[in-house]
Parts: C-alpha cells; sequence; structure tokens
C-alpha cells in the first residue's frame, strides 16, 4: 500500500495533476490528496486549480462539478459507478416537469444532483451555505427545493421559509437507527451526538449540533467536550481522528447489521487506492459533460459560490 501511495504521487507529478476528495473516501485515498472537504470546499478548490489533470475522488455528481468550473481541463474518476442515491432519486425529465409545473418558483438545488437537474436551477447550495442562501431570497418569493426532503425540512426551521420540497434523500443519511442511537448515549450520557442535515428529523433533534462534514470537524475541534457520537457517513471519521486524536469518537449506529455498526457509503467506498492509481495512469474515466448543460449549469454555481463568500 505505502509503495501504491508513493507511485501515485510520483505520477501526479509527472502529470501535473491535483487529486481532490471527499472526506467520505476510504483514508488512504485521503491520505494522497492535495485537498480533502465537504461539496463546498471541493467546489472552491475546484475554482483555483492550476493543475492540467483534476482526479477526482468523490462520486459522479462532484467530478461532473469540478468540470463545470473548468471546463477546459481534463476531468478523471476512478470509477464511473461512483454514483449517488439522492442525485438518483431526482431524474431530471421529472424535475423538468416538476418546476414548469410551478414556473414561478425560485428553483434552488441541493449540489448532490446530476448536471442536467443544475442546468434546471436559479441557484445551487450545499449543506454549508443552504440557510444563509435561503435567508437572502426575498421572502415574497416562492422556493423549490430539491433533491433532498430532509435537508430541506431543516433549512425551513431555520429560517421560516415554507419551500416546496422535491421527494428525494440519501440513504446513507436515512440509515441511522434511531433507537441504537438513543441505547448508544445510555451506553455514553457525557458525549454530545453531532449530525448532517441530511438525516431525518427525529435524528437530528437528538443533535447538539447540526452542520456540513466541514462543520463537523470544526465543532468537534474548537468544542471542549471530549466525546461524540457522529451521525454521517463513517469516512468523515479519519479526518476527525487527524484533527482531535485525544478525543472519543463514536459513529452512530446504522439499522443495517453491518461489520462497523455504522452508515457507509457504498457509491463513496467504490473508489479505492488501485482505481485512483490506474484511472492517473491512463488519465479515464474521464468526465465528459455536454457543452449545452455546463453553459447553464455553471450559472447557478457561481450564483453559489458568490453568496458563499
Amino acid at each position: 500500500m505505502k509503495n501504491l501511495k508513493e507511485r501515485i504521487l510520483k505520477l501526479k507529478k509527472e502529470k501535473n495533476a491535483v487529486i481532490l476528495a471527499h472526506y467520505y473516501q476510504e483514508s488512504d485515498i485521503q491520505d494522497v490528496s492535495d485537498y480533502v472537504g465537504d461539496s463546498l470546499g471541493l467546489s472552491q478548490e475546484a475554482m483555483q486549480v492550476h493543475a492540467d489533470i483534476i482526479v477526482f475522488a468523490g462520486v459522479h455528481f462532484m467530478a461532473e462539478t469540478a468540470k463545470i468550473l473548468n471546463p477546459g481541463k481534463k476531468v478523471i474518476l476512478p470509477d464511473l459507478h461512483a454514483g449517488c442515491s439522492l442525485a438518483d432519486s431526482c431524474p431530471a425529465n421529472l424535475f423538468q416537469q416538476f418546476t414548469q409545473a410551478h414556473p414561478d418558483h425560485i428553483v434552488i438545488t441541493y449540489v448532490n444532483c446530476s448536471a442536467e437537474v443544475k442546468a434546471l436551477t436559479d441557484i445551487v447550495v450545499t449543506s454549508s451555505n443552504a440557510v444563509k442562501i435561503v435567508n437572502s431570497i426575498p421572502k415574497d418569493k416562492p422556493i423549490i427545493f430539491a433533491p433532498d426532503k430532509n435537508l430541506g425540512k431543516y433549512v425551513m426551521e431555520q429560517t421560516g421559509r415554507e419551500m416546496l420540497l422535491w421527494d428525494g434523500a440519501c440513504v446513507v443519511h436515512e440509515a441511522f437507527s434511531f433507537d441504537k442511537l438513543i441505547e448508544l448515549y445510555k451506553q455514553n450520557p457525557d458525549a454530545q451526538i453531532i449530525a448532517h442535515p441530511e438525516s431525518e428529523t427525529h435524528i437530528l433533534k437528538t443533535a447538539s449540533y447540526i452542520g456540513s462534514t466541514a462543520g463537523m470537524i470544526e465543532y468537534v475541534k474548537t468544542n471542549p467536550g471530549t466525546k461524540f457520537i457522529v451521525a454521517t457517513e463513517v469516512g468523515i471519521l479519519h479526518k476527525m481522528k487527524l484533527e482531535v486524536p485525544y478525543k472519543i469518537l463514536i459513529p452512530a449506529p446504522s439499522n443495517e447489521d453491518n461489520t462497523c455498526a455504522c452508515s457507509q457509503c457504498g457509491y463513496m467506498k467504490v473508489n479505492t487506492l488501485q482505481k485512483l492509481y490506474d484511472c492517473l495512469l491512463n488519465e479515464t474515466p474521464e468526465i465528459k459533460v455536454p457543452a449545452d448543460i455546463m453553459k447553464k449549469a455553471f450559472v447557478p454555481i457561481e450564483r453559489m459560490l458568490e453568496l458563499s463568500k
């Protein structure tokens, strides 16, 4: 494994490539990446890339976003099967019918959607900035929010705005077991529960802190507490442990009785260190987005980045 990491770093330098990775990637991939972050951070980082090749260690919609922001660069993904259940829950043709049925609404979509859906959007948001951006919309303007209904409900609660929600969700963040979580908390009454806003409402109601993956990491760094139950995809624990090695981090339990007793994203874990090396060596699979879709999708992403400053 060490040798493979060294080969990746050597190849990256030879090809003038940069590796961007999401917090949910396996730890070995995070270790060889130039930048590890959440959706907002990755979008911001992609705008500043000067390399010839962007290797995106994440899922398909994230690599598409990087391509939209860098149309002249080659963007590659270790495995094209690294999809997203949330993005899949919002097919572009059905979403277009939905928006056309409500033509007076501002269309806000969570970044976890396809390029085609972004092209039908007025403003893209992430979990880091959704509340801020919705608050910036005039109160007399009705809003469509898609695709994540759980994030949408959370934003409605935080802003007091009624929004028309698309019925989509992330299987990873809906997999947490409320009963198991309460039992775990009873065993660890000195722990704080922290959760991602894609989680269901009954999970969020137990949390001391709700925020994006980057926000959760910052919270455990700055909070004086020493024990945390973390309700998001388990890959985040690698970065958290690097930041706060002296604190106790416990993954929130899922309904599924799997080996880690946690919630894992099968799509994120499709990428491996070997696939990362192979895709960098062969410069494939390459992410392609039709020019007209790229042009339309760039506008709401750019608006998001401007509003996030």
